[in-house]
């Protein structure tokens, strides 16, 4: 099997993360060159990664062949390069958020209308855990999921999964939301462990999205990605049962309940001698997931992009599509629409937009 060869926009935090999988899975994909328009920066990372830059995007399409453009820049950026890359007819894997505002995402829509190849790399629902119960939910052993709980991830990532496991696609929603600050002890960031102890305001949102007959429920602390005692915890509710974390509960009749834990399976612990990796989930003897990438030693998040990766090579091979640009705008939408009901204290209903009438 040859790689999926693949370009890529940006050479920021979350660029690493590409070029770490491409690193630890060669045969399965190449990149073949980043833009990064300052030289000087350029020269740095080629030196890091060993991966080619170029100062324009036309360079890259000039001296490559790509099946597609990964595009990693901040937000306010993102909408004049999808326009060049549909101009160029260039298949498009955007990260996350697709654009700033609604006005933007809004423009961006005729993109698709008029046969531009745009898909997001929106990987949460891909990360082991909740890829493990979301199999789980769609076996239909809880029945009929009504209430979610989400507390593992930020404004559209968090309201991606409440869509997910509720069975959302575009259906209005009440919003009403809170802010609470309390202090913490801080903890890593992105630069590594604490190296002194420091007391700061840790601020807290949660969130009610009311749809009617189905409600999810958004909490998420700002530290929850790299805190030590700050932990996610994840609750869906069927009439027939419910996900607690990593323990399923369950129906088999009305007098029979099912109790089972989520087990996670990594080698390389206690004496074990398959290298180091992740295998999957299992809930009794079933397997929920199986991870597609053994045996390199990716972390969950970099599993699920390099899901994201698989998948954009079969999207432009004619496949499915598996996260349009239509769901990211949703779920963006919906994050702003949680700033606002936090801004003003008050209940903020969504509306129709025209992804979703298309």
């Amino acid at each position: 099997m040859n790689p999926i060869r693949f370009g890529m926009v940006g050479g920021g935090w979350r660029t690493q993360f590409y070029l770490r999988i491409a690193q630890a899975l060669p045969q399965r994909f190449h990149v073949e060159g980043v833009v990064v328009r300052d030289a000087a920066k350029g020269g740095q990372f080629e030196a890091t990664w060993g991966v080619p830059t170029y100062r324009t995007l036309d360079e890259l399409l000039r001296a490559s062949t790509l099946r597609f453009i990964v595009v990693s820049v901040p937000r306010t950026q993102v909408a004049e390069l999808l326009f060049a890359l549909a101009e160029r007819a260039m298949p498009t894997l955007v990260e996350t958020p697709p654009a700033p505002d609604l006005a933007t995402l809004t423009a961006e829509h005729e993109l698709t209308q008029r046969g531009a190849s745009i898909q997001v790399a929106e990987q949460y629902h891909l990360q082991p855990h909740h890829a493990a119960r979301l199999a789980f939910v769609r076996s239909g052993k809880l029945g009929t999921v009504t209430q979610a709980t989400i507390s593992v991830a930020h404004d559209y990532h968090g309201i991606s999964l409440l869509r997910k496991f509720l069975a959302i696609s575009y259906e209005n929603v009440s919003i009403s939301a809170r802010r609470f600050v309390s202090p913490l002890i801080a903890g890593p960031d992105h630069d590594g462990p604490p190296t002194r102890e420091h007391l700061g305001p840790s601020r807290r949102v949660i969130a009610s999205f009311d749809f009617g007959e189905k409600l999810g429920v958004y909490d998420f602390t700002d530290e929850q990605y790299f805190s030590w005692i700050r932990t996610p915890h994840v609750l869906v509710r069927g009439e027939r049962g419910e996900i607690h974390d990593m323990q399923v509960r369950y129906l088999q009749d009305f007098q029979t309940p099912v109790i089972l834990e989520l087990v996670r399976q990594d080698t390389g612990q206690d004496g074990n001698l398959e290298g180091y990796y992740h295998r999957g989930i299992l809930a009794g003897g079933e397997w929920l997931y199986r991870n597609p990438w053994i045996p390199a030693r990716l972390s969950d998040d970099e599993i699920a992009i390099a899901s994201c990766l698989d998948k954009m090579e079969q999207y432009v091979a004619g496949g499915a599509s598996f996260y349009s640009l239509a769901e990211a705008s949703q779920d963006h939408y919906l994050s702003l629409l949680l700033a606002q009901a936090l801004e003003t204290s008050e209940v903020v209903r969504s509306t129709q937009q025209v992804w979703a009438r298309s």
